[in-house]
């Protein structure tokens, strides 16, 4: 459904995909996981045309993406949901329209429908009868609901999450990471989510990739990354000061003169 392959991007000077290949099976739910600044949340961006890499090749469902107009890649990402960080909705639209701003803006369709399907959206993330809340009014966990919402009404074939446990309570991301699982099972989309997240990744992925240095260095079972020996992924993964990994690496590596 996804394939990458020789990708690079450089950012400010930064080389921050580094010849990076990754692939992505229909139906699979795949975590990325590694260090901030890393290129996980950069990743997600290239493959839904937010940005464009420097050079390399992007492939979604069989087409290459990388050299398309933007009109024509308009109509893919229809088919690509975006679950933001931070939720990235607008301040001044309720969450009704918020919920419906894709549906609104991009497909032809009557008021009677846009309604039934926000409503059907916010059903499935839990959330039912707030369609006149305003973003303001709504907790951290909340937000992310609606933006998950968004996406869902827009009945996509991939969803890409950024970091969708961050800031928020424990309770409340353990309910968040039973409604990733519950959509993956219940819609079998093809899903990435980025995360430091250990507990989310090892219960909603099939398979994680870890990324060290602007490349793949692992892609497996969540079991085998569990149980790897490799002096970097123990490190993250048990969350160790002392490792290969250093707190000032991201000024050393891949700087671009």
């Amino acid at each position: 459904m996804i394939e990458i392959r020789n990708l690079y991007k450089t950012l400010e000077h930064q080389l921050v995909l580094n010849n990076l290949n990754l692939s992505v099976r229909r139906g699979e739910t795949k975590a990325i996981i590694g260090r901030s600044g890393v290129g996980k949340s950069v990743l997600l961006k290239n493959i839904v045309g937010l940005m464009r890499p420097d050079r390399g090749s992007i492939k979604i469902n069989g087409i290459e993406v990388t050299s398309l107009d933007e009109k024509v890649y308009n109509k893919l990402r229809m088919e690509i949901g975006m679950v933001f960080q931070g939720g990235a909705l607008f301040d001044s639209m309720n969450v009704g329209e918020n919920v419906a701003f894709v549906l609104n803006e991009f497909m032809n369709l009557d008021a009677k429908t846009v309604r039934d399907r926000v409503a059907d959206a916010l059903a499935l993330v839990g959330l039912k009868d707030v369609e006149h809340m305003m973003p303001s009014q709504l907790s951290g966990g909340m937000k992310k609901r609606v933006s998950l919402a968004r996406v869902l009404c827009m009945e996509p074939q991939i969803i890409l999450y950024d970091e969708p446990t961050s800031e928020v309570d424990p309770i409340t991301a353990a309910a968040l990471i039973h409604l990733i699982i519950e959509l993956r099972d219940k819609l079998k989309v093809t899903s990435l989510v980025v995360t430091h997240d250990m507990n989310l990744a090892y219960q909603v992925a099939d398979s994680i990739a870890m990324f060290y240095r602007g490349q793949v260095i692992a892609d497996g079972k969540p079991e085998d990354i569990k149980n790897s020996i490799h002096p970097v992924i123990r490190q993250f993964i048990s969350g160790q000061a002392q490792g290969p990994i250093t707190d000032d690496e991201s000024l050393i590596f891949g700087h671009v003169k």
